[in-house]
């Protein structure tokens, strides 16, 4: 897990072009999405982390978010992950 107020924008940016961040997250709420996603665009930079994948999301305890992984999230809502 990466911590967006611990990391340089152009470290971000070159770890983004080489996929070594998929998924951003809200360490607060405990959710985390595509990079893409509008609603975590909005979230501030004190609250944004970053994973290298969904399992390292997971096993930190984030849950999917319900916008822009909606399979994920139903899943996760249903008791199935």
């Amino acid at each position: 897990m990466i911590y967006h107020n611990e990391i340089l924008d152009s470290d971000l940016r070159n770890k983004i072009k080489n996929a070594e961040i998929c998924f951003g997250g809200n360490q607060k709420l405990k959710i985390y999405g595509t990079l893409k996603c509008s609603s975590g665009k909005r979230m501030k930079r004190e609250n944004r982390v970053f994973f290298l994948s969904e399992n390292e999301a997971k096993q930190n305890g984030f849950r999917p978010c319900g916008h822009c992984m909606k399979t994920e999230y139903q899943n996760w809502k249903n008791g199935l992950i």
